[in-house]
């Protein structure tokens, strides 16, 4: 089927791309007075990438979603073997092997990863026969992505990780499990964190009697509930005795940023600032003080938002949050249009990738989340994340022109 290009979703891609290019203007001032050329030059690189993302992105929409479809198992695969191999052969930076390193460029399995792992869940799950709420349905799934996600916390990578276990919860519930079911599936995490204190444990854990109570999931399901939450409530105390101190600091700071604030909370304190000198319109393009005085760590990639907030204030963060929402909205209705079951489910995995970080990323900024490294899709420096997103946006606009397709 020839595509025609009246058919494609231009306001999903004008979205993307004033996204990108609003992340090279950001990259640019972030390291405007950078002490090497070299890093000067990072919003240059990513006009390449971007170039680059935007030919992926090009040949992803003339390219059949079925055939995604039939590779979705081999191209799983071949991501867990680079998972493999990165353990052996990787660069490491920063204490972490995630990159394989060819000249100047660097190459992240764990992008293709999640690709991949949407591929294979959205095949399984639109195929398979198996009851929505059945417990071999939810198992293959689950051990689909604990296969990645064990790979990726071995290199070490946590919020990478995350990604994962989001689109899983994603595609749960958008092939039909209940929110009920999935409330309860995350329950024993619930259950880990009030434990951290006795009082907020046993009001956690009554309302979850009362919940269970009232839907009735069945007496198997609810026993298992029961019996979990409480051997990770339990499990709590031993857990915080085992962890390494600095561990503890990164918790703590987190709830208190002030009680470490020139070590472990020095970077959401200088964020919040950041942001909040940047007011209604900002301080203005390179002349964000937090930015240009070396007060913001890591301005170009995980505090780019801090970035936007400094320099074009609210009215800029508006405009960012904006253009997220148009790509939000347009994909919800391309996987509400289309009749391929695998396409829609491709398209809302997509979407909560992208929507994930987003939440993270500004989370972090904002001092409402931990400090996890998760780029800002789109904005963020980096050439690996960048075509990762482009390709994203690629699916939904092919799903999209095809809508009608099977």
């Amino acid at each position: 089927m020839t595509i025609k290009y009246s058919a494609l979703d231009w306001k999903l891609i004008l979205a993307a791309t004033l996204l990108t290019l609003i992340g090279v203007v950001l990259i640019m001032s972030a390291q405007h007075n950078a002490s090497t050329e070299y890093q000067q030059n990072y919003y240059q690189r990513q006009l390449i990438w971007f170039a680059i993302a935007f030919f992926i992105f090009a040949v992803i929409v003339h390219i059949p979603p079925k055939l995604f479809d039939l590779l979705a198992y081999v191209i799983y695969g071949f991501s867990i073997l680079l998972l493999i191999l990165v353990l052996f052969v990787g660069t490491a930076k920063m204490g972490a092997l995630r990159w394989f390193s060819f000249g100047s460029i660097n190459f992240a399995p764990s992008d293709l990863a999640k690709v991949a792992l949407l591929f294979a869940l959205s095949r399984f799950l639109a195929y398979t026969k198996l009851p929505v709420a059945s417990k071999r349905r939810l198992a293959l799934t689950s051990f689909m992505v604990a296969v990645p996600v064990l790979l990726i916390l071995k290199q070490p990578d946590l919020g990478t990780s995350l990604v994962f276990l989001v689109v899983l919860f994603v595609l749960w519930f958008w092939s039909g499990l209940s929110p009920f079911y999935l409330l309860l599936i995350v329950s024993p995490i619930i259950s880990l964190i009030t434990a951290s204190h006795w009082l907020a444990w046993a009001i956690y854990f009554v309302l979850l009697l009362i919940f269970l109570f009232t839907i009735r999931p069945g007496l198997l399901f609810g026993v298992i509930t029961v019996i979990t939450n409480l051997a990770f409530g339990a499990v709590m105390p031993f857990l915080w005795n085992h962890l390494a101190d600095y561990q503890k600091l990164r918790i703590l700071t987190f709830l208190d940023p002030g009680r470490d604030p020139r070590g472990a909370g020095y970077q959401i304190i200088q964020s919040k600032i950041a942001i909040g000198s940047g007011g209604i319109f900002g301080k203005g393009l390179l002349n964000g003080s937090q930015t240009r005085l070396d007060f913001l760590p890591e301005p170009h990639t995980d505090f780019i938002f801090s970035v936007l907030g400094e320099e074009f204030g609210l009215f800029g963060a508006l405009i960012l949050l904006f253009l997220f929402g148009v790509i939000f909205y347009r994909a919800i209705r391309i996987a509400m249009h289309c009749r391929s079951k695998f396409s829609s489910l491709l398209v809302m995995g997509a979407a909560g990738i992208i929507m994930f970080q987003f939440i993270v990323n500004i989370g972090m900024a904002l001092g409402f989340m931990p400090v996890t490294g998760l780029p800002l899709p789109f904005v963020s420096y980096g050439g690996t994340s960048l075509v990762l997103f482009w390709a994203l946006i690629g699916f939904m606009v092919a799903a999209e022109a095809r809508w009608q397709e099977y």
